[in-house]
């Protein structure tokens, strides 16, 4: 007897809507076993993420086939709202197959009658978390798969706040893409008739100026650029992706006169070229842009990641180098420049708060603890940001001043409910003009925050999960630790446990509410004030630590990090 996913396969090689090239690619896989296993054992998962895989043909991987199935599931939920004349936006990234993806889209939605704004070229993700709400739309969907390597492509969807899908509209896409065919249950129409008819409208320059005037809107002080703009040199990078026209074109706006954008670099590109991985947290992303900065005398790279949403950075050192600046670091120093900004310019709004992630550095709780600034911890995804931004805006209390998850995403201001390098690129040139009038480099501001507030340490660690049983191995880990809690980290007693699938915090034999939604998390807060938590990606095979810590000196946070480590191996250890 066939199993499932063998009769799937079958299927699929059936299927008419398949190209010529499409059979002849699963032909090819006819006498390897795993893989149309891998391809053909189920759906992918529609989690608050969205979705992200690689771009094969099959059922559990990236294809028109499976947007347009997804897109059936987000329709459902919009048609069950009553809100299809509201509309939806739909963009998408410089990765191969992101603009066939995201017609296919509007093509579905045409189809089931909503209303469809589409952007006529690839855009930087905050802007169409910003076209959204500037339309009011009722959902928008994001073709991308952000930093990762060249194979994937992912599918994010948005609700009418501009943030991403919350968990109960998930929930119903996830419900509606079970109850239907790939095949035999999604409308379609066709791409050019739908424009011709109105169905589908496109979203053009327009736009991009009314998200940069919100973007612009957020610098904090503008005069900081001007003082130093006849010297300050910045190199900039999008890694081939959607931030090529617009983060250069808000830092000329802003009164950059020297950008020295990395030109091999700058061309649009879903083969990533000139990188193994496109992702500013990694140093070798910087190499094109560091040899640049080298030959043109400039302090500081700056690397948007293909969909713009994310942004890292390079700063000279004292000895003349390069290092990497963290999404922690980074986090920390604009926080404190925003701050700083608002006081000496006199503009500091009411009862300001920021927001991190509960996975993001405790040096930013420090800061605004000595600033008089209201701190909220929220779980991982910038969607949890954006909900104490709404809840703010709909009591009508408190300003935001910045938000940002250690991933590398920052956002200032409330015209996006997602992160934005964009904003960030904008800021941190700021920022780094602001230092340079004082003689210092961005690695001299980390230094001076360090002794002001105090040593703060973090790193991670990933555990890969990959395969056909990646999935339970990682459910095995976290339920092993979930129901037999460590005592110690390091030779640390473990002070306080926060269990937020439980959605409890234990400590001193006591138990509370997290007062935040549920989500497969571990949280330790050791009895010397490290924190160590553990949570599994929710979009790649894998198992991630996190590691806060609070030292003399680096010399004494790497001997605690090592403790750490070796516990954690034994934990993890098959």
């Amino acid at each position: 007897m066939m199993t499932d996913y063998r009769s799937n396969y079958e299927a699929w090689l059936r299927a008419p809507q398949l190209s010529d090239e499409e059979r002849a690619e699963l032909k090819s896989i006819e006498s390897d076993e795993d893989e149309i296993q891998q391809r053909f054992s189920g759906p992918m998962t529609f989690g608050t993420g969205g979705l992200r895989e690689k771009m094969k043909t099959g059922l559990n991987a990236m294809n028109r086939h499976t947007v347009a199935h997804a897109t059936q599931g987000v329709a459902a939920l919009i048609l069950r709202e009553g809100r299809a004349a509201d509309g939806v936006v739909v963009g998408c990234d410089s990765r191969n197959n992101s603009r066939l993806f995201a017609e296919t889209a509007a093509c579905v939605l045409a189809a089931n009658g909503i209303a469809v704004w589409l952007f006529d070229d690839l855009r930087p993700t905050p802007e169409l978390s910003f076209a959204l709400r500037e339309l009011h739309c009722v959902a928008g969907i994001n073709i991308t798969a952000s930093h990762n390597p060249k194979e994937y492509n992912g599918y994010k969807a948005y609700w009418d706040d501009g943030g991403q899908l919350p968990p109960e509209h998930a929930d119903v896409v996830a419900a509606e893409i079970a109850k239907l065919d790939v095949f035999r249950d999604v409308k379609l129409t066709d791409y050019q008739a739908a424009l011709q008819a109105g169905k589908i409208r496109l979203i053009g320059r327009e736009m991009d100026e009314r998200y940069l005037a919100a973007v612009q809107a957020q610098a904090v002080n503008p005069s900081a650029v001007a003082a130093v703009a006849d010297e300050l040199k910045i190199v900039y990078t999008p890694l081939h992706g959607a931030g090529c026209r617009l983060v250069p074109e808000i830092l000329r706006r802003v009164g950059l006169k020297h950008l020295y954008p990395v030109e091999e670099q700058m061309i649009t590109d879903g083969n990533f070229p000139t990188v193994e991985k496109p992702n500013p947290e990694y140093p070798a992303a910087f190499a094109l842009g560091i040899a640049l900065a080298e030959r043109v005398g400039s302090d500081l790279v700056v690397a948007t990641d293909p969909d713009a949403d994310r942004v890292g950075v390079m700063t000279r050192t004292p000895d003349g180098s390069f290092r990497t600046i963290t999404g922690n670091q980074m986090g920390a120093l604009l926080l404190d420049y925003i701050i700083t900004a608002y006081r000496e310019t006199g503009t500091m709004p009411p009862e300001p708060y920021a927001v991190k992630s509960i996975v993001s550095t405790e040096l930013a709780a420090r800061i605004c603890e000595a600033n008089g600034v209201k701190m909220y911890n929220v779980l991982t995804g910038f969607k949890f940001i954006g909900e104490v931004i709404k809840k703010h805006e709909q009591s009508g209390v408190g300003s935001f001043l910045f938000g940002f998850e250690e991933s590398y995403g920052y956002l200032k201001g409330t015209y996006a409910r997602d992160k934005d390098a964009v904003v960030a690129s904008m800021l941190i040139c700021e920022m780094t003009a602001y230092y340079r009038a004082r003689g210092m480099t961005l690695s001299d501001a980390l230094e001076a925050l360090w002794q002001r507030y105090g040593y703060c340490y973090e790193n991670n660690r990933e555990l890969y999960m990959e395969g056909l049983d990646g999935k339970a191995k990682m459910a095995a880990l976290m339920d092993a630790l979930r129901n037999d809690p460590p005592k110690e980290f390091g030779g640390v007693a473990v002070a306080l446990v926060g269990d937020y699938l439980k959605a409890t915090i234990t400590e001193n034999g006591n138990t509370r509410p997290t007062g935040l939604p549920k989500s497969n998390v571990l949280y330790y807060r050791l009895e010397n004030g490290d924190v160590i938590v553990i949570r599994p990606s929710g979009t790649e095979p894998k198992i991630k630590f996190y590691y806060l810590l609070l030292a003399k000196d680096h010399a004494d946070a790497e001997s605690k990090f090592s403790g750490y480590l070796r516990t954690v191996e034994a934990l993890t250890r098959d």
